[in-house]
């Protein structure tokens, strides 16, 4: 059976002004996987992320992490942020201290560990996210991408068992949300859990393992990316475009010009490999 790592069971939250952000809702995160989260604007994928790490208590339901039931003493959240970091949409709204190191070593400081132990996790999230070189530069004077990969570095150096990312290529020009999607496919290589929010059908086509849809609250579907995309009713219902990937998939193969036993490619490189065996065999 797979080990859960994240769990929402049946919560609810209303905020103060009276609005029910989420509305009984109930998903899972398998350890390891790569997961999206889609919705239209106001669905709950931000009020859901919040409760993963404890800054939002649900009123009523409950959050588990790694099969216990998060509580909300300071010592219990202390230890639920260290291993569940969130990276949010804005940086500006993350960053704070003068520089990018000190920024970076922010975390790491709070967790009681050695200068020695600091340092390394500090040198190393900068490296993978390649700000090292940025280290001494005030993160005021930052580019808005280069902001973005300090707040990663700033918790990787924490060393979270999770990650997630609220619309983390937002705003980003096409070089950086290329060096960000790559980053967050190295983070899942190491074995590390990464959730994601986006509007994004394309990225998270040829990125997810597993796709949760949220609509007013609630979980509208779920399933592979393949299962997802393909439901036609859920896609109307959540706003949702199909990959272009996809479109071209199946407007192939309404033309007869893919056969039925090939898979459906996830991304351009599949797609094209596909044409190209077809091609290969008609030439045959």
């Amino acid at each position: 059976m797979a080990e859960l790592i994240l769990e929402a069971i049946d919560i609810e939250f209303i905020y103060p002004d009276g609005t029910r952000a989420i509305k009984g809702l109930s998903l899972a995160v398998e350890k390891g996987k790569k997961v999206a989260v889609l919705g239209p604007n106001g669905a709950g994928k931000s009020t859901l992320f919040l409760h993963f790490n404890g800054i939002l208590r649900p009123s009523r339901g409950k959050v588990r992490f790694a099969g216990r039931d998060v509580t909300y003493g300071h010592a219990a959240l202390m230890e639920l942020r260290k291993n569940v970091g969130i990276v949010f949409q804005d940086p500006d709204t993350q960053l704070f201290s003068a520089s990018v190191l000190q920024e970076v070593s922010f975390g790491p400081l709070n967790l009681g560990l050695s200068k020695e132990e600091v340092l390394r996790r500090v040198e190393r999230a900068m490296e993978d996210t390649g700000v090292a070189d940025l280290r001494n530069k005030p993160t005021h004077l930052l580019s808005f991408g280069q902001k973005k990969l300090v707040a990663i570095a700033g918790i990787l150096a924490m060393e979270p068992s999770v990650l997630i990312f609220d619309e983390p290529t937002a705003w980003l020009d096409p070089r950086h949300s290329v060096r960000t999607m790559e980053l967050l496919e190295r983070i899942s290589r190491s074995g590390k859990t990464v959730v994601l929010s986006t509007h994004d059908a394309d990225l998270a086509f040829s990125w997810a393992d597993y796709i949760y849809v949220l609509k007013d609250g609630v979980v509208a579907g779920e399933g592979t990316p393949e299962q997802v995309f393909q439901d036609e009713a859920l896609l109307q219902q959540a706003h949702l475009e199909k990959p272009w990937v996809l479109e071209v998939y199946n407007q192939l193969r309404r033309n007869g010009l893919l056969s039925p036993g090939i898979p459906v490619p996830r991304t351009k490189a599949q797609l094209f490999a596909c044409i190209g065996g077809c091609l290969g065999k008609g030439r045959g």
